[in-house]
């Protein structure tokens, strides 16, 4: 073989070297870009740091599930997306966080839904509200599957926020420094409520309501500025040293523990510009561990409320009054008018009271009938 020869097939051998090293490292840049999972590509990019505000004071129960949920947020993104938790009023007051989320003050709340009634009318239907659906597996049914979570992200998102999901609680209790044993006594009673129309059923009752923050129940009790109030479940009541001030706990019977509020739910609200500037993969995240934490603040709750009512009546020497059957239907006139009034404020507020009607006629709940929507004189209401 002549050296001319030679030399042309020494430089084809380079030539096609460095083409395989060329597409080599193209496709490898092709990869990084296109084929590799979101979570690789972002693997090291900085964490990303959220400051949430919950409703829960410190020292309570459910602020060290909010806590927990916290830390495991950082856990399953392993430290791509941090949850800074602060205790009520920490940054701003209780009532003053939907504000400040908006404006983008801080990223996100995690709080009650019936406290922002008067700012979102269809947050009357966000959370259980008298005589409405009253189970836990209702409202999940609801929010998962008969609409509930897209009303809440479209009534939540015309104030810049992003609604993520339900966050189960508890019922909620009144707790009382004078016993309140009938309907006709709560007549002339200064009571605090979450306004709205938990609170304009009792009015509906002849009682004077009160609008207060969880932080303002004690020292109003304490004081004598009001005679009851009503405030979540045993178990953080507790925890807050009601049965200390309050010594008797308001009930209904046990087919209607609580009349105007039996699933209490909560919700997580993050300012809408950081929701959109955080990737999809973490977006996902956010709901699953929000998921996760209903379901554990739920259960972790629901068992301690079994000590702390024992610890109310044996150790704070708490005396537990339940309402009769006959009480509750005295009630229960009151709330078909309350609703529709209600649902009229709002577009949203009447589509989510219109699927839930329905959902509460059904053959799988039953709990209602057209002919029932009628105001105290009987008369029909239409929506």
């Amino acid at each position: 073989m002549g050296k001319k020869v030679q030399d042309k097939k020494s430089e084809e051998k380079v030539s096609r070297r460095r083409f395989l090293k060329a597409a080599a490292a193209t496709a490898g840049v092709t990869a990084a870009t296109i084929g590799v999972p979101a979570f690789l590509k972002h693997a090291s990019a900085a964490p990303i740091k959220w400051k949430i505000q919950t409703a829960w004071d410190a020292g309570t129960l459910g602020f060290v599930k909010f806590q927990e949920f916290c830390k495991k947020m950082g856990e399953i993104s392993e430290g791509k997306l941090v949850f800074e938790g602060f205790p009520a009023g920490a940054i701003v007051g209780t009532f003053e966080m939907f504000d400040a989320v908006k404006a983008g003050v801080f990223d996100a709340y995690h709080s009650f839904d019936v406290y922002w009634v008067g700012k979102v009318p269809a947050c009357t239907f966000l959370s259980s509200y008298p005589f409405g659906m009253d189970r836990p597996d209702q409202w999940e049914t609801w929010y998962e599957y008969l609409g509930g979570k897209e009303i809440a992200r479209e009534a939540y998102g015309a104030h810049n926020m992003m609604y993520v999901g339900p966050i189960q609680h508890d019922d909620n209790l009144i707790h009382s420094k004078i016993p309140i044993r009938s309907f006709e006594e709560f007549k002339g009673k200064k009571i605090r409520y979450p306004g709205g129309m938990i609170a304009d059923i009792y009015r509906a009752a002849g009682v004077s309501t009160v609008l207060l923050p969880g932080g303002e129940v004690y020292p109003a009790l304490e004081k004598g500025v009001i005679d009851a109030s009503d405030y979540v479940g045993a178990a953080v009541n507790y925890n807050l040293g009601y049965g200390e001030i309050a010594k008797y706990i308001i009930m209904g019977p046990p087919s209607t523990p609580c009349l105007h509020q039996p699933v209490d739910l909560m919700s997580l609200e993050v300012n809408m510009g950081r929701w959109k500037a955080l990737p999809k993969y973490l977006q996902d995240m956010v709901e699953a561990v929000v998921k996760w934490h209903s379901w554990d603040h739920y259960a972790a709750i629901q068992k301690a409320d079994i000590q702390a009512f024992e610890d109310f009546q044996k150790k704070q020497g708490v005396t537990i009054i339940r309402l009769k059957e006959s009480d509750i239907e005295k009630f229960r006139k009151f709330a078909p008018e309350l609703w529709v009034t209600w649902a009229k404020k709002h577009p949203l507020a009447m589509k989510a009271f219109k699927s839930q009607w329905e959902y509460m006629k059904s053959i799988k709940i039953g709990y209602y009938k057209d002919s029932d929507l009628v105001d105290l004189k009987g008369k029909r209401l239409t929506l």
